[in-house]
């Protein structure tokens, strides 16, 4: 097992460990990482990390930065500033970060005796969120005795954020007043203070009202009429609402904690207004004592992985954090700003809730479905199509048994009900299924966040979609026939402001040109965004992608020929497809990859088949001679490795 900081490399059990917590990676993730860790502090060229993990099969040089983006993700690694895989422009990738041989402790201490596993007895129906329920409770101790603290706690929509501090809830009982307020997207720019009397109101309908608008009448009046509570008339209620002072309610807000500990909760502050941000800003930073705790919830523009961040303890981290804080401030992000500079004064913690791990999403499921054994397959489907995000798992379960994929079968004289596979459908059936549709509540909650979004912005993001996951730039001005300095300037604006679009890189065009390409944050909304195109709006964007590919590679079209086919497939270009497919197979047998060019071959005969029988025949043929070669090849390869194998040579 090979270590590097917190990090250990599994092989045994392909996985990563940070500190007592398993990371599960997907395959190819893992042997990414492998690769780079068994070779650390040499350049590993891109051809030499594809001929190892892709051995006789043709990749894309490209995919190389997903998987870098992923692994950056999880090791909570800045490509700007690496500590751990440094980026060679044009060449590969170097692990620079010192690999030592692990060897396990004499004595590991139980599992059981963790502090944060104590909270495991707890009726709790949240999964895999023990240390960050222990984290806010350690965060709550802190200003029970009056070291005033402020949390934010930050993820992607659906991982658990509201979750996570109801669980919270749970464990404090009634050992703290609660006031608990919800910004609404829309009410930011027209309501000042809009989730702060949410939670005024809520608070002063509490058992502890009453004391609550006593305390308001005398220190904060105009905080309490503007709640509509107080003798003042409609007008004067008017007058003094303008009149609320941060300072009085900041004051208020401390006598108020004075006799019991006070949790403020404002919820999705990405949509708050300046006035509420000011005032959790003149809270954190207000030197007396108060036994006060501030939680802020927010959606990042982009997810991370689980990190808690406690405090800014060197030098190093305080630069960091004010790079940070001055990338706020220019992208003009007061929330963000904010966040920064209070971590940057020790003034806020942040907890960073990240994807469910395959363990912790096979165990959500089995509570969902009320059976410890799971049908075969349903788990690893789940976790891949959701990402780990708990809101996605629920959606697809939903899904799956409303569309009559899981059904529920009385157990074999247990009297019980078991959820299983349909039966009548074998199950690389059911995975194409399950693979071409979205789950309906999911898809229209990701509707309606697109629907937000100017028409422009809509036309940006859907012809993104129509090539993969990660798209470039280029491509999107060739779906829409626009100049690309125009559209990667509007796709840059895009990823600054939206959460689930990132720029994830720049490319370099055989040109010379460079252009930018784009991450998704999750497939779901890549589907969403595909299907909702018009069929033959989409398939002309399709051809005029796969026709841009063919003049930015008109030297060398064969080694995007793959690429060029699956856009004519798309677009019911069967004859392009074959012809594109024909090229690529070809130009796989010259590098000698012979089952790739047969499985090229394959496909080109599938698609055939839609031709007119009188064009379907000459193609055919030349794609069954092409098919016969490669499988020939392939066999003669295969014993000549047989007779070595046996001659010992």
């Amino acid at each position: 097992m090979k270590q590097f900081e917190s990090f250990r490399l599994d092989t045994s059990n392909q996985c990563l460990w940070n500190g007592a917590e398993q990371l599960a990676l997907p395959p190819k993730t893992f042997a990414v990482l492998r690769y780079l860790v068994e070779n650390p502090g040499r350049l590993i060229t891109h051809d030499e990390l594809l001929d190892a993990l892709w051995p006789e099969t043709y990749v894309q040089p490209q995919v190389l930065r997903t998987y870098m983006l992923e692994l950056r993700k999880v090791l909570h690694d800045d490509a700007g500033k690496p500590r751990f895989i440094l980026t060679l422009p044009k060449r590969g990738y170097r692990f620079i970060a010192p690999v030592s041989d692990w060897t396990q402790p004499e004595k590991l201490p139980a599992r059981a005796t963790h502090p944060a596993n104590a909270l495991r007895s707890d009726a709790s129906p949240l999964i895999d969120r023990v240390e960050e329920v222990a984290h806010l409770k350690a965060q709550f101790d802190l200003s029970a005795n009056g070291q005033r603290r402020v949390v934010f706690v930050t993820g992607e929509a659906g991982i658990g954020k509201t979750a996570l501090i109801d669980a919270f809830f749970r464990r404090l009982v009634s050992s703290a007043s609660v006031a608990r307020g919800q910004c609404v997207e829309g009410f930011g720019g027209k309501e000042e203070y809009y989730p702060v009397m949410e939670a005024l109101g809520q608070l002063c309908a509490s058992p502890d009202g009453d004391r609550a608008c006593r305390i308001l009448a005398r220190i904060a009046p105009a905080w309490l009429a503007a709640l509509g509570r107080g003798s003042e008339t409609t007008l004067g209620m008017q007058l003094v609402a303008q009149q609320r002072m941060p300072g009085d309610l900041c004051a208020a807000l401390e006598e108020l904690a004075a006799e019991k500990p006070l949790i403020l909760v404002l919820e999705d502050t990405h949509w708050a207004d300046d006035s509420t941000l000011h005032l959790i800003s003149a809270l954190a930073r207000r030197r007396a004592p108060a036994r006060l705790m501030i939680l802020v919830t927010y959606r990042p523009r982009h997810g991370a992985r689980v990190r808690l961040i406690d405090s800014i303890d060197s030098i190093d981290d305080a630069r960091e954090a004010s790079r940070g804080l001055m990338r706020g401030l220019m992208m003009d992000q007061p929330l963000v700003a904010l966040k920064q500079d209070l971590l940057l004064r020790r003034l806020g913690v942040e907890i960073q809730l990240g994807a469910l791990s395959k363990r912790s999403v096979r165990e959500l499921l089995c509570r969902e479905l009320k059976q410890e054994t799971l049908p075969q397959g349903l788990a690893a489907f789940v976790h891949q199509r959701s990402e780990g995000n708990p809101l996605f798992v629920i959606a697809i379960l939903e899904h799956l048994t409303a569309q009559r994929f899981l059904i529920h079968d009385p157990a074999h004289g247990q009297g019980e009900e078991v959820v299983r596979w349909d039966p009548r459908l074998p199950f690389h059936q059911l995975e194409q299924e399950m693979e071409t549709s979205v789950p309906e509540g999911l898809a229209q909650m990701i509707e309606l966040e697109i629907e937000r979004l100017t028409p422009q912005e809509q036309r940006l993001l859907e012809a993104g979609s129509l090539i993969d996951i990660a798209f470039p730039a280029w491509a999107v001005a060739a779906a829409l026939e626009e100049d690309p300095a125009e559209i990667e300037e509007a796709c840059d604006a895009l990823a600054r402001r939206l959460y689930f679009v990132q720029r994830a890189g720049q490319d370099e065009l055989p040109d010379g040109t460079q252009s930018a390409f784009y991450v998704f944050a999750h497939e779901l909304y890549r589907d969403v965004l595909y299907r909702r195109q018009a069929t033959t709006r989409r398939a002309r964007r399709h051809v005029r992608i796969a026709e841009r590919l063919r003049a930015l590679f008109a030297e060398r079209q064969a080694s995007v020929a793959r690429e060029m086919a699956t856009h004519y497939e798309a677009a019911g270009e069967w004859r392009s497809a074959v012809q594109a497919l024909r090229a690529a197979a070809e130009h796989a047998q010259q590098r000698h990859a012979n089952a790739e060019a047969a499985e090229l071959l394959a496909r080109g005969l599938r698609i055939a088949e839609n031709l007119k029988e009188t064009d379907r025949a000459a193609v055919e043929r030349e794609m069954n001679d092409g098919l016969m070669q490669s499988r020939v090849i392939t066999g003669r390869s295969n014993e000549e490795n047989l007779d070595v194998f046996s001659t010992g040579t």
